[in-house]
């Protein structure tokens, strides 16, 4: 349910209708668009039906949300969110790259990546520390020692940091390297560890599951958005189809259903989505053109000796030369990289 507010309601009468809301046992999350302000209610609704919270001060309507995803909703929110990653802004008129390699291998490898994405012009550097794999014998990844890694090219480079969260108990030594929580597609369900990001303000990018529905994501999200945490970027990644051409079927419509259906931003992984370097770019094109917000895309000078998926990596070559041709793809669209 939300609450919309007159264009004149004062703030003591905001606070005095989210303080009645709290006394009633419901949670009130609080909108401020351009035109006018809404309460979201959570909780019971059968309880706020037998309350008359039209004849409050300030009160112009209230409404129903029929979507099960209540603060994901374009009925909670008209307008795009824009999160804050660090003082870079997701979901605006500029659009935001984060490029690096699949796994942090080494401090020297992962520095030098990071200077020639940012000559490029990426914004943000992307590298795993903790690496969720299908096989346990695969490198999984050097923790701890990858996130100091990860910390010392930020210091070199000036790059925000994106890292996977897998683990509840990994939360807080992530919370102090990174600046973006990825949650990765595995975990795109794992509803207590949405629920602990949740309780953070660290923004934090979901990704959807290789066989998840865009409505299972957007439910997904709304458990981190029911604790508090706004700061929620959306990540399309590929899905699992009966086509084997490609490692997954990056999902290019989801983006305007996901636009359409939500205010938060959306960006796309087109190395996850192929798995094949050579056709990052058709599909980084693609998602852009579809009203993307950003891409994250992964870059190794060396993907014959990557430690994990080196045959979904761009040299920095390619990759510059990509970000060359996605500015022009994005002037097209109204954007900017």
């Amino acid at each position: 349910m939300i609450i919309v507010l007159r264009p004149d309601a004062t703030q003591k009468q905001v606070n005095h209708l989210v303080e009645k809301i709290k006394k009633l046992g419901l949670k009130p999350w609080v909108s401020r668009g351009v035109e006018r302000t809404i309460v979201g209610v959570i909780g019971e609704e059968d309880v706020i039906r037998v309350q008359p919270l039209e004849v409050y001060p300030g009160v112009e309507k209230v409404l129903q949300i029929l979507k099960p995803y209540k603060l994901a909703s374009r009925d909670f929110k008209k307008e795009d969110s824009i999160v804050n990653v660090g003082g870079l802004k997701v979901g605006g008129k500029r659009l935001i790259v984060m490029a690096g390699p699949c796994s942090v291998e080494n401090e020297k490898l992962l520095i030098d990546i990071a200077k020639k994405v940012k000559k490029a012009g990426a914004t943000m550097l992307r590298g795993g520390a903790f690496k969720p794999r299908t096989s346990p014998y695969a490198f999984q990844g050097l923790g701890l020692q990858g996130l100091k890694y990860l910390a010392e090219a930020k210091k070199e480079t000036g790059l925000k940091i994106v890292t996977e969260l897998m683990d509840i108990r990994e939360l807080d030594v992530i919370l102090k390297y990174c600046d973006l929580i990825q949650i990765g597609a595995r975990n795109m369900q794992n509803f207590n560890l949405l629920k602990e990001v949740g309780k953070t303000k660290k923004p934090v990018l979901l990704k959807r599951g290789m066989a998840n529905t865009i409505k299972e994501l957007l439910m997904s999200a709304e458990y981190i958005l029911s604790e508090g945490n706004f700061n929620v970027i959306l990540c399309e990644r590929g899905i699992r189809t009966f086509e084997d051409a490609t490692r997954f079927t990056l999902d290019v419509a989801a983006i305007p259903v996901i636009k359409n259906l939500s205010h938060l931003p959306v960006i796309i992984d087109p190395s996850h989505a192929t798995g094949k370097w050579g056709l990052v770019g058709p599909c980084a094109k693609a998602g852009i053109a579809a009203g993307a917000d950003g891409l994250i895309i992964e870059v190794h000078p060396k993907p014959e000796e990557a430690f994990s998926d080196g045959e979904q990596s761009l040299i920095p070559s390619n990759f510059e030369k990509l970000m060359k041709e996605l500015k022009k793809v994005a002037v097209s669209v109204g954007r900017s990289i």
